[in-house]
């Protein structure tokens, strides 16, 4: 069965849609009672983001644009030291779109959302013309748990950690688009565990940022340049799968600017990385953790080679992967 215009009049079709798709998978006290606003409560500061999302394939290996929609939304949040408690989400449904999938789709989030104990309070259905694509647009809430955790707070002698493997979120979506067969699959993930943990532990947590568009160079580039300070970074202890290294060596692309969508970097005070490092190789989504680098005074960020050489890394240039989140 597929989407018609008529599932966007408002009426009977619009109803039933938002019945037996949404409601169905979302359901939960707020959503129920059908208001125009969610009424919530509320007791901390809180962090506020929206994301949209345009993924292509809308499925792939280790996900679909509804998982990376909830995961996507929960970690920008997360990455402020919040505890994420609700989000919205709207979708923009082409005509023809095969409900079945939409069906997926939701489930999907439901699932995402219920692991990272998120409820999913208010939405938005429109229909257009179209070849049947699904976009959602997502906006999220949460309690400020930990305060004083800012791109521009990092410090001299910080200690620099990556969460795991660089690329693979980029490497499943270009191999299924290129049609191309292996095991590789999205590392679409919550990162609530490593961060819960992190703070629960006390630790002196300045920076977290997670790795999306543009890859760990971007994200460290704007580290850099919030903080005033120079990133130095080693590529030996990068941690990237054996599958990904390959994948990058036939297609000449470098690992440093693809997209991830379940990773992080936490900037950390010195004495307290050793025990960063062992909370998150712990946590789930962390076993393949590592500390990778430093924050020193200066500027840029600069890469000691598995040579020995170094090398300046610049943000991402141009378009790495069109509709990759």
């Amino acid at each position: 069965m597929h989407i018609d215009m008529s599932y966007g009049s408002g009426g009977k079709q619009t109803t039933s849609l938002i019945n037996e798709v949404f409601v169905k998978h979302f359901s939960n006290p707020v959503l129920q009672k059908m208001e125009d606003s969610a009424v919530l409560t509320v007791k901390e500061r809180i962090a506020f983001t929206t994301d949209s999302f345009v993924v292509t394939p809308m499925f792939f290996k280790g996900g679909d644009i509804g998982k990376v929609a909830v995961c996507g939304t929960v970690n920008d949040l997360l990455m402020m030291g919040a505890n994420p408690k609700y989000l919205t989400a709207g979708f923009i449904i082409e005509e023809g779109a095969d409900l079945n999938e939409l069906e997926r789709i939701a489930a999907s989030m439901a699932a995402a959302a219920k692991e990272a104990g998120v409820e999913i309070v208010a939405g938005d259905t429109k229909v257009i013309e179209g070849k049947g694509g699904i976009y959602i647009n997502t906006a999220g809430i949460g309690e400020i748990v930990r305060e004083g955790i800012s791109i521009s707070a990092c410090r001299e002698g910080d200690v620099l950690l990556l969460s795991g493997n660089l690329g693979e979120h980029h490497s499943a979506i270009m191999s299924h688009r290129m049609e191309i067969e292996n095991d590789i699959k999205s590392d679409c993930a919550p990162l609530k565990e490593i961060v819960g943990n992190l703070i629960a532990a006390g630790i002196d947590l300045h920076c977290m940022r997670d790795v999306t568009r543009g890859g760990l160079a971007t994200v460290l580039n704007e580290v850099s340049a919030s903080s005033s300070c120079k990133v130095e970074i080693e590529e030996k202890a990068l941690p990237i799968s054996a599958q990904v290294r390959g994948f990058c060596e036939i297609l000449g692309l470098d690992p440093l600017y693809m997209a991830n969508e379940g990773k992080l970097i936490a900037v950390v005070a010195e004495q307290d990385a050793q025990r960063a490092l062992q909370i998150m190789k712990e946590s789930r989504y962390g076993e393949n953790a590592s500390v990778i680098g430093s924050i020193q005074a200066g500027s840029k960020v600069v890469m000691t080679t598995s040579f020995g050489g170094s090398r300046v890394i610049d943000v991402l240039y141009g378009e790495g992967l069109p509709r990759i989140c």
